[in-house]
């Protein structure tokens, strides 16, 4: 009894060695806040969320660029870059500086949009596509990416900005070009496996819209809810002295 005992312990222990060693399926990571600037001081709690919104969703739409060029290199290729980083440098740049992206001529905001998921169009369509739904956004946002004590938001822009998102998801898996093609490669999901990192980044833009709209829908409703809060709390919510 002993003697089986020990060889079936010894095997416990190393099967526990072995699961805490192993990688988790995913980096477990923490939490990382933007660091102090100055500029702060002109924002408040929803100034602040919607900037850090803003350049989250940004930072989504370059994710997905770098990840729609490396399924799709044909279309960098269209342009006069020498490689995908320089290619996907000109459109960040055009997007941060508020410029306009040429191939689309001088169309912003969804007609950018419309004009870049077209079967027809031509030239760099993940240059076009991702300049276009970031135009989209800074316009939903009132042409701002950072925001400030005089700036105001129409949640009734964001949410339809958040719709804007899924309809152009939405066409990029079923519009085709015309020879049948997909207008680009995206997810997939087939007998090597399944890649969804493209739709899971498309939700989390999604996601950020519809949240700052509610918040932005709240903002005038709570400020007079914290108002009377106040008036209450400087009444009666005050402690007591004890000696």
């Amino acid at each position: 009894m002993r003697l089986t005992f020990v060889p079936l312990l010894l095997s416990c222990c190393t099967l526990a060695a072995l699961s805490g060693c192993s990688s988790p399926p995913a980096p477990h990571g923490e939490v990382k806040g933007a660091s102090a600037n100055g500029s702060e001081l002109g924002q408040s709690d929803v100034n602040r969320m919607a900037t850090l919104a803003m350049r989250e969703n940004l930072d989504s739409l370059y994710r997905l660029m770098d990840k729609l060029y490396r399924r799709n290199p044909a279309e960098w290729r269209k342009t006069s870059a020498v490689g995908r980083e320089q290619a996907m440098e000109q459109v960040r740049t055009t997007i941060e500086k508020g410029g306009v992206w040429a191939p689309l001529q001088g169309r912003r905001d969804i007609a950018a949009m419309a004009a870049a998921l077209a079967p027809e169009f031509a030239g760099d369509r993940v240059a076009a596509f991702i300049y276009a739904t970031a135009d989209m956004l800074i316009t939903a946002h009132d042409g701002k990416i950072e925001f400030f004590l005089l700036d105001s938001l129409d949640a009734q822009h964001l949410y339809n900005a958040a719709r804007n998102v899924e309809i152009a998801v939405w066409m990029l898996s079923q519009r085709r070009t015309a020879a049948g093609q997909p207008l680009l490669l995206a997810d997939e999901i087939g007998p090597q496996g399944r890649n969804l990192s493209f739709e899971r980044e498309f939700g989390k833009i999604i996601g950020r819209l519809d949240l700052l709209s509610a918040v932005a829908t709240e903002k005038y409703r709570r400020a007079a809810i914290t108002y009377v809060q106040g008036l209450v709390g400087g009444s009666f919510l005050q402690f007591l002295p004890v000696r």
